[in-house]
C-alpha cells in the first residue's frame, strides 16, 4: 500500500474522575467524591502513569493534551503543572501543541483560570450546557446563566482559543426556543462552539425516566429538524460543523478532538481513560479501571491501571476507522482505509449510498457524508463496513 496506516498523529487524555454533582443525562466516568483526599499523592500516580505508558511508546511527539472528566476544573493548578511536566519530561512536545481543560461554570475563578494558564493550559472548554434557566436545572448543573455567561467571557479574557457546549433537542423544547437560545450563544462564542443533541444513555438518570415513561424525548422528524435548523445557523454564523457536532471558525478546530477522529494515537491516562497505542506496528485499545481510587492502588503496585489492553485486529481498525472519520466535514481517505482494513470500501455500496444522496466523493478521492446523510451517520457506516 503507497499510503501509511499509521499518520503521526498523538495525542495524551488526561482523565480527572471528580465532579461535584452528577448530572442525569451523564454516562461518563465521573463519581462525587466528599471524603478526605490527598491529591498531592492522586498527582503520583498520573506521573507513574505517565512514565509506564512513555516507556512502552518512547519517541512520540505530542501535538495535544486534553484534560477531560469528571471537572478538571476542581483540580489544583499545581497538578496540572505537575501533570504537564511529567510528560513533557517523557515525550517530546510540540511547540505549538495544543493543551486543553474542561471547566464548569461553578469552578471557574480568574485567579484559578491564570493559574491553569502559568501551568501550561492553552485553550478551556466550558459545560455550559443551556443559556436558559430551567433546562440548567433540568440537567443538574449547579450553575446559573449569568454564571455562565460571566464564565465564558472571563475564558475569553484569559485564554486565546476557547470553546463551550450546549444540548438541543431537551425533552419539551420547541424549535422557536432553540432558535432564540442558539443565536445567543453564537453572538457569545469566538471560535469554536460543540452543541450535542441529547441522546440517552443507559446506566443514567434519564435512561431510567424514559423507560419509565416520564421523559418524552423529541420524535425522530423533530429532531431532524433541530439538527437542521443547527447546521444552518452556525454556518451563517461563520462556525460551520467540522464535525458532526463541533463547529469553528477556520484555524480554530480543536486539534486534540481531531486526532481521534483522523484515527491518530493517543495515549489514556487516568481512571477509565481509553487509549490507542501503536506497539510493534500494532494498534492497542486500552482501557483503564474506573473507580478513582482502585485505579490509584494499581497504578502504585503496578505503575499503570490497565485493565483491558487489546491487539486490534485490521476489521477493527477499518471499522473504527470509518466510524470516527465519517464524522469529519473532510471525510476518509478509502486509501488508508484499505491500507488498514487489508480490503477497499466496496465500490457498489459507495454509489448505492451516493444515490441516495447520503456520500459523496471529493475532487482529492475522499469520501464524505452529505448533510443528508449525517442524521443516518451510523447507517451510513454500517453499510461502507459490509
Amino acid at each position: 500500500m503507497s499510503v501509511d496506516r499509521f499518520n503521526n498523529l498523538f495525542g495524551v487524555y488526561i482523565h480527572w474522575p471528580f465532579c461535584a454533582a452528577k448530572c442525569p443525562y451523564c454516562d461518563f466516568n465521573s463519581h462525587v467524591h466528599r471524603g478526605p483526599f490527598d491529591e498531592t499523592e492522586y498527582l503520583k500516580a498520573y506521573q507513574r502513569e505517565i512514565a509506564a505508558t512513555a516507556a512502552r511508546i518512547p519517541g512520540r511527539k505530542v501535538q495535544s493534551i486534553f484534560f477531560g472528566g469528571g471537572t478538571p476544573s476542581l483540580m489544583n493548578p499545581k497538578t496540572v503543572a505537575g501533570i504537564l511536566d511529567a510528560i513533557a519530561s517523557h515525550w517530546a512536545v510540540d511547540d505549538n501543541v495544543e493543551v486543553t481543560l474542561e471547566a464548569n461554570p461553578t469552578s471557574v475563578e480568574a485567579d484559578r483560570f491564570r493559574g491553569y494558564k502559568a501551568a501550561g493550559v492553552n485553550r478551556v472548554s466550558l459545560g455550559v450546557q443551556s443559556l436558559r434557566e430551567k433546562p440548567l436545572a433540568e440537567l443538574g448543573r449547579l450553575h446559573t446563566v449569568d454564571e455562565a455567561i460571566a464564565a465564558v467571557r472571563l475564558a475569553q479574557s484569559i485564554f486565546l482559543r476557547s470553546s463551550f457546549d450546549l444540548i438541543y433537542a431537551r425533552p419539551g423544547q420547541t424549535l422557536e426556543d432553540w432558535e432564540d437560545e442558539l443565536k445567543e450563544a453564537l453572538w457569545l462564542a469566538q471560535g469554536h462552539i460543540s452543541l450535542y443533541q441529547l441522546t440517552i444513555e443507559q446506566g443514567t438518570r434519564y435512561f431510567d425516566l424514559h423507560r419509565a415513561g416520564k421523559l418524552k424525548m423529541p420524535s425522530e422528524d423533530l429532531s431532524a429538524d433541530f439538527y437542521e435548523m443547527t447546521q444552518d445557523l452556525a454556518r451563517s454564523a461563520g462556525m460551520p460543523a467540522y464535525e458532526i457536532s463541533n463547529h469553528a471558525r477556520p484555524g480554530q478546530e480543536s486539534k486534540h478532538n481531531l486526532t481521534y477522529w483522523r484515527y491518530g494515537e493517543y495515549a489514556g491516562i487516568g481512571p477509565g481513560a481509553h487509549g490507542r497505542l501503536v506497539v510493534n506496528n500494532e494498534r492497542h485499545a486500552t482501557a483503564a479501571e474506573r473507580m478513582p481510587f482502585e485505579w490509584q492502588k494499581l497504578v502504585s503496585s503496578r505503575g499503570q491501571g490497565l485493565v483491558t489492553d487489546d491487539v486490534l485486529t485490521w476489521e477493527e481498525q477499518g471499522d473504527e476507522f470509518l466510524v470516527m472519520g465519517l464524522r469529519l466535514r473532510e471525510g476518509i481517505d478509502p486509501d488508508r482505509y484499505a491500507a488498514l482494513c487489508g480490503r477497499r470500501i466496496s465500490e457498489r455500496q459507495i454509489n448505492t449510498l451516493k444515490g441516495y444522496g447520503f456520500v459523496e466523493t471529493l475532487p482529492n478521492g475522499y469520501i464524505r457524508v452529505t448533510d443528508k446523510g449525517w442524521p443516518v451517520l451510523d447507517a451510513v457506516v454500517a453499510d461502507l463496513a459490509a
